[in-house]
């Protein structure tokens, strides 16, 4: 079998989901609909109401679902992430970015393809089981046997809409970077593997399972001339994006200015990443010209509010992000620095952490960054809202339990103020595959990854103060 495994055969039969307490199809046109059907042909939606209104044409299909006591979404888009890094949550517990990366490193370096593949999973299947049906990954790390192919397989087998990035750092110790030399690849040789990845991976077509990116790692330990080199690469293949971190926290503005004599905005301008295919992680700490550069270039954004609040990074500004036009999505970024995977959480943390800072955000708005925001950044039209014509990409909590007690009146803004006692999708379709049915993994037996991760976790982490 190769190293990527297969991809997954596009679905031909017919799912009619039926008899839903609340659906929020995030359409404009639909909004929300009570006691609502779905009803979907292989991978797409063809047709979408109430259930005493199903047509004819739609009244039967191959399989039938009745979720009453559910309410439904799109699925939800994340557009950050190391899924590695699931291998070593709670490290560094206390620290800023530059030093929890130093005491991260250690364990980072002695990583192998079977730590990657195991990590992937896991990581997916904690995305998967708290609401989200695609996800980007930012794989930077190339040691030992490590090829992005480990991540890929894992999202294959488990039925993960992947958007997997080939990143890079150059720069180590001895070119004055701060990760170990052993950690960092020679430019010819990234550049040459990312040409190979997206002739070998990257799908453009409509509905499309597994989008190619490229990704240098961020300016403190990738030279500009990769940053330009992958951007001329991307731009020779459709739909290819670019992406790093930018504009993290204020050690990371003071280094861009030490080093290159200037802010982010006029960094981006110097590689060439100023354009509509580029999304950037995080973005703390952009001043006000640096917010209208965003939006008139139409760059996207990954808000990571978890990560920003654990490594005291700060709070991006994304109520005047999205008041100026900027594209905004969610990332739960890296499990060490999270130190979860929680993409529902993650919406919510993003809808409290702007009224921390005084702004407002609606819960739908919130839901609508977390699925439309982010299918925008991953420069997609096909996901992120339920109507016809778009993928099938929808999942369900059950709302008879604890948590939506009392907030019956709006079940779709208590999924977000009600998240922490909520417990996992009773329902995730992905493609139009069953990936979770009553609350259970049909794709993977979820207790042999955890064992499989504990196990790799823990040699891993014996590394712990080698940096």
């Amino acid at each position: 079998m190769s190293r990527a495994g297969h991809a997954r055969p596009v679905p031909t039969r017919s799912l009619l989901v039926r008899d839903i307490q609340i659906l929020a199809t995030l359409d404009p046109e639909l909004g929300d609909i009570r006691n609502a059907a779905i009803y979907v042909q292989g991978n797409v939606i063809k047709w979408v109401g109430a259930s005493c209104d199903i047509p004819k044409t739609y009244a039967t299909a191959d399989e039938t679902i009745s979720l009453p006591d559910r309410v439904l979404i799109p699925g939800l888009v994340n557009t950050h992430h190391h899924m590695f890094q699931s291998l070593t949550r709670c490290l560094a517990q206390d620290e800023k970015l530059f030093n929890w990366l130093a005491t991260c490193y250690g364990p980072w370096q002695h990583m192998t393809g079977a730590d990657i593949y195991i990590s992937s999973k896991l990581a997916m299947l904690e995305l998967i089981m708290s609401g989200c049906t695609c996800s980007s990954d930012h794989l930077y790390i190339y040691p030992n046997d490590v090829c992005l192919e480990d991540s890929i397989r894992a999202a294959r087998e488990l039925g993960m809409r992947f958007h997997p990035t080939r990143g890079a750092m150059s720069m180590g110790k001895s070119k004055g970077g701060a990760a170990p030399d052993s950690t960092c690849e020679e430019e010819d040789y990234i550049l040459k593997d990312m040409k190979r990845l997206i002739d070998e991976f990257h799908d453009v077509s409509r509905f499309s399972m597994l989008r190619m990116g490229l990704a240098p790692c961020a300016p403190f330990n990738v030279t500009q001339d990769l940053m330009k080199a992958a951007a001329k690469i991307a731009r020779q293949h459709q739909g290819v994006r670019l992406h790093t971190h930018l504009a993290e926290n204020e050690e990371d503005i003071e280094y861009c200015r030490e080093t290159f004599n200037c802010r982010p905005g006029e960094y981006i301008k110097r590689v060439g990443w100023d354009k509509d295919d580029v999304w950037f992680a995080h973005c703390c700490c952009l001043n006000d010209a640096e917010t209208k550069q965003w939006a008139e270039a139409g760059v996207g954004i990954a808000h990571c509010p978890s990560s920003n609040m654990r490594l005291k990074s700060g709070i991006a500004p994304v109520r005047k992000l999205l008041d100026n036009g900027v594209k905004v999505g969610i990332g739960v970024d890296g499990t060490a620095s999270n130190d979860a995977g929680h993409m529902l959480m993650e919406v919510r943390q993003a809808m409290l952490l702007q009224r921390v800072a005084g702004n407002g955000m609606p819960a739908r708005e919130a839901l609508k960054v977390g699925t439309q925001g982010g299918a925008k950044v991953l420069g997609r039209d096909d996901i992120g809202r339920i109507a016809p014509g778009m993928a099938a990409d929808f999942v369900a909590w059950r709302t008879d339990g604890i948590s939506f007690s009392g907030a019956q009146h709006d079940l779709v803004a208590a999924l977000l103020f009600c998240t922490p006692g909520l417990g996992p999708v009773d329902l995730s379709v992905i493609n139009g595959d069953i990936i979770v049915k009553d609350g259970q993994m049909l794709t993977c037996n979820v207790k042999e990854v955890i064992t499989e991760h504990t196990k790799h976790s823990i040699a891993l982490c014996s590394h712990m103060k080698e940096q």
